[in-house]
C-alpha cells in the first residue's frame, strides 16, 4: 500500500533548484546561516531541560536518537550529531541529500540522511526521541497530516521542535516584501503568505495531534547588530515552539 504523503512537489521543486548552495553563508540560505544560533540556542536549551542533559558535558545527547525533517544541506544536523546525538537526517529534496553527506563526511560526521518523506519514517515504526520540524511547515500540502506525522514518530516523552511563520500584515512585509524583494536574501516565491500558521493554530494542529504544548518564543532579527535573538514576547513573524507527547 502506497503512504500517503504531506509533500508539496511544488515546494520541493523550489528547494531541489538551490541544493548546491546550503553550506554557502553568503548564498541562497543566507537567512539561515543567519538564524542558525537563535534555533540552536532554543533546540538545545528545551532538549537539555526535557531529558535532564548537561550541555556543558562532554556528548550530551548521547543516547537520544534526533530525526531532522526537511533536513536540507545539514545545517542542524550537523551540530545535533557533534553534541552526541544518534542523527537521521530526511528531505523530500533528492538533491539536498548528496550535499549533505558530503558536507557531514568532510566534517567527519556520522549522519544517516535519507530521501524520503516523514511519512515514509512513520510507515516503518520508526520512533526517535526528538523531531525537529524547522521552517517545514509552511511548505507541506496539509499541515495537520504532517503534524500528526511527526507526533507518530516521537517516542512516549519524545520531544518535537517546530518553528516557522506568522500570518499577519508585519510577516508579509518582513518576510515577502523585505526579505524576498527588498533584501533578495531569498529568490522570489519562496514563502506562500497564505501558509504561514499564527501560534494559536500551530498549538491547536499539536495537540490535536496528541502532543502537549510547552513553549513558544519569537526570533526576532535586529538589524542594529544584524542579528537574531529569542523574545518571550514577539512572535509576531518567526516563532518556534517546543511540545511533548503524552
Amino acid at each position: 500500500m502506497e503512504t500517503t504523503t504531506t509533500i508539496d512537489p511544488a515546494e520541493v521543486a523550489k528547494f531541489e533548484a538551490m541544493a548546491a548552495e546550503w553550506w554557502d553563508p553568503a548564498g541562497k540560505f543566507k537567512p539561515l546561516h543567519m538564524l542558525n544560533p537563535c534555533r540552536l540556542d532554543y533546540i538545545t536549551a528545551q532538549i537539555a531541560a526535557q531529558f535532564g542533559r548537561d550541555l556543558k558535558a562532554p556528548a550530551p545527547f548521547a543516547g537520544l536518537r534526533i530525526l531532522d525533517i526537511g533536513c536540507g544541506g545539514g545545517l542542524l544536523s550537523e551540530p545535533m550529531a557533534r553534541l552526541g546525538a544518534e542523527v537521521v537526517g530526511a528531505d523530500a529534496a533528492e538533491r539536498n541529500i548528496p550535499v549533505a553527506r558530503l558536507h557531514a563526511e568532510q566534517s567527519g560526521l556520522t549522519i544517516d540522511y535519507r530521501h524520503c518523506a516523514a511519512e515514509d519514517l512513520a510507515a516503518t515504526g520508526e520512533r526517535f526521541d526528538v523531531v525537529l520540524a524547522m521552517e517545514i511547515i509552511e511548505h507541506v500540502s496539509d499541515p495537520q497530516g504532517f503534524t500528526d506525522t511527526c507526533a507518530a514518530l516521537l517516542k512516549s516523552g519524545g520531544l518535537m521542535i517546530c518553528s516557522t511563520l506568522n500570518r499577519n500584515p508585519k510577516s508579509w512585509l518582513m518576510a515577502i516584501v523585505g526579505a524576498e524583494r527588498i533584501m533578495r536574501w531569498l529568490p522570489v516565491g519562496t514563502h506562500d503568505w497564505t501558509k504561514f500558521i499564527t501560534p494559536d493554530e500551530l498549538f491547536g494542529l499539536i495537540r490535536k495531534a496528541g502532543l502537549d504544548p510547552v513553549d513558544r518564543k519569537g526570533m526576532v532579527f535586529n538589524p542594529v547588530t544584524w542579528g537574531w535573538k529569542l523574545s518571550d514576547r514577539d512572535l509576531s513573524v518567526n516563532y518556534v515552539t517546543a511540545s511533548v507527547k503524552r
